[in-house]
């Protein structure tokens, strides 16, 4: 059942370096399977067509995903000691450097982020995630006792193939840990612009359970975890009877049925939400411009270009966009053309609102930007509804 129209989309991490640079474009449509509980968009495309050779996002920018990464990486040393240790989508190496490289090793199937991983020591194979891969891994390393992926599943059009490869090569009492956005979070927060053509799918406990089953695969353990807005960490390991799951599986369960993540009704009425949520988002950037009002964005994410297309907010309403990714300084935000800039400290005499496009990383930018907000100046979210802060 399609919920939600989005309009149509650029795709959302190809930044064009001139103004008026061809580009492709898809309806992005949202769809909830009754059948399952997965919700997904509608134009599903292939991992080739997205993940290339100069692929913008990097990990490492963010010092939040770094100390959350560390936090996870000691966790994971502490409990399962010298285990052998494989991640799906290692992106910048910003996991597994905390790992001994000869019990470690990487996917990433972009080159020029592959090589920033590789660059830090790290066993990296430049290849996409396939049962072919994983024979050959199976091959020349044998299997893992721990396989970790953090927000690359959820990017995968073929799960039936990410399963079979992964129970391939995880050992029998080996360990599955993925982490993606919080379907539950993202309808709490009326956040819409998890959705774009790389988040294929965006989990909930009720619909990943569902697929693992038929891989005989369960989840044993989970934490909800501020990452990216607020993601679920799940702990997974093949079936068995020694097997027990904790409150922990119990209590998501539980909390997802009360929420209506199994009910169309609750996903019609997202529907209107984020609708009202693009009406009021214009017209408070309306109201700002007619006071003559310079607003500026800050970070040039995918999550922004969901928005700004979906809103069709334009250089009418935002000067341009701040970003610490050296990949998409000097280009242009997917669609609607708004330029992209080096960052750098944000001023009250330059700037008068600031639109938080990177809004899942707002406490680490307002501890970076603690002078602007000092000098009263201001930000606007757009999550959970439109708003200025403070």
């Amino acid at each position: 059942m399609i919920f939600l129209d989005l309009g149509y989309q650029p795709f959302a991490n190809e930044y064009p370096k001139k103004i008026k640079e061809k580009e492709k474009r898809y309806r992005l449509l949202i769809d909830f399977n009754k059948k399952n509980n997965v919700v997904s968009i509608k134009k599903k495309f292939q991992s080739k067509k997205i993940f290339k050779s100069d692929y913008p996002y990097r990990s490492s920018i963010s010092e939040t995903m770094k100390k959350s990464f560390k936090k996870l990486s000691k966790k994971i040393k502490y409990k399962y000691k010298k285990k052998r240790i494989l991640e799906i989508g290692c992106n910048d190496g910003v996991f597994l450097k905390n790992f001994e490289k000869k019990n470690s090793l990487g996917i990433e199937p972009c080159s020029n982020i592959a090589k920033l991983s590789i660059k830090k020591g790290i066993n990296v194979l430049t290849e996409y995630w396939t049962y072919k891969l994983s024979k050959k891994i199976k091959k020349k390393y044998g299997k893992f006792d721990i396989i970790f992926s953090a927000n690359t599943i959820t990017h995968i059009q073929n799960l039936n193939e990410v399963f079979k490869a992964i129970n391939n090569i995880l050992s029998m009492d080996g360990i599955l840990i993925i982490q993606d956005p919080s379907l539950l979070e993202l309808i709490k927060n009326n956040a819409y612009d998890q959705f774009y053509n790389e988040h294929i799918y965006v989990f909930s406990y009720l619909s990943l359970s569902k697929i693992l089953e038929k891989h005989n695969l369960e989840i044993l353990n989970l934490e909800n975890i501020k990452d990216h807005g607020g993601s679920i960490r799940y702990y997974i390991k093949k079936k068995d009877k020694k097997n027990k799951s904790n409150k922990s599986v119990i209590n998501q369960k539980r909390l997802e049925i009360k929420n209506g993540l199994n009910k169309v009704t609750t996903f019609t009425n997202f529907k209107k939400r984020v609708e009202a949520s693009k009406k009021n988002f214009v017209n408070l950037l309306r109201t700002l411009k007619k006071d003559n009002k310079k607003i500026i964005g800050y970070g040039a994410t995918a999550k922004a270009v969901t928005v700004l297309n979906y809103c069709k907010i334009n250089t009418k309403y935002i000067d341009y966009f701040f970003d610490t990714t050296p990949e998409k300084q000097n280009k242009f935000m997917p669609g609607v053309r708004i330029p992209i800039k080096k960052y750098i400290r944000l001023k009250k005499k330059f700037v008068d609102f600031v639109f938080l496009g990177a809004w899942n990383f707002k406490k680490e930018i307002f501890y970076k930007e603690n002078k602007f907000l000092k000098e009263k100046g201001k930000f606007i979210s757009h999550v959970p509804y439109p708003k200025i802060i403070p």
